[in-house]
């Protein structure tokens, strides 16, 4: 059995590979959203929400469905959620927000070729990753941005083909800004 260390190396290290806008993956999502509705404690999951380059039409991205779920308890995910997804093949992580505190649950789980299909994210409802909603539908309504996003995780993902920490890194300054603007422009703030 690997450690958690020698796991976190392979999965930051696994190739970041962008592709063009599949309208499949609203699908997937929808998907695996009702599968998670039907799998998972029903008083533990509030909201399943389909975020990350996959959600904005006609954007380039990696190939993995991103999911918000928000749950009423971490703790009582830890007891009741994580035993599940694991025991059906989803890798598991507890992992930082914003590369530090606060942690939340994190889940990746692959096709029968071992690449990643799903990054489910389980957080409270007053995590900050709710922000990136805003990111999300900003995107989807102002084009020209979502394509200079897109240029960016192109360049991006040619500078670091397998290093998925400075890909996100990279991507970072542009996600702050934009979200903040989108915040200001749905009077979020």
């Amino acid at each position: 059995m690997k450690s958690l260390e020698q796991r976190i190396a392979e999965v930051i290290h696994e190739k970041v590979s962008i592709v063009p806008y599949n309208p499949d993956w609203l699908r997937l999502f929808d998907q695996e959203a009702k599968y998670l509705r039907n799998r998972l404690p029903k008083t533990l999951v509030t909201r399943i929400e389909h975020f990350g380059s996959t959600a904005i039409p006609g954007l380039v991205s990696k190939p993995i469905i991103d999911i918000l779920v928000e749950v009423t308890s971490l703790e009582k995910t830890k007891k009741q959620i994580v035993h599940l997804l694991k025991s059906e093949g989803y890798d598991y992580f507890w992992r930082p927000e914003f590369d530090k505190p606060p942690m939340y649950a994190w889940f990746i789980k692959r096709n029968t070729d071992g690449m990643r299909t799903y990054h489910i994210h389980m957080v409270e409802a007053d995590s900050k990753l709710w922000d990136r909603l805003y990111f999300r539908d900003y995107l989807r309504e102002f084009p020209e941005e979502a394509k200079r996003y897109g240029e960016l995780k192109l360049f991006l993902s040619e500078q670091y083909p397998d290093d998925r920490v400075a890909y996100t890194k990279g991507k970072t300054g542009f996600i702050v800004t934009i979200t903040e603007k989108a915040k200001l422009y749905y009077n979020a703030t």
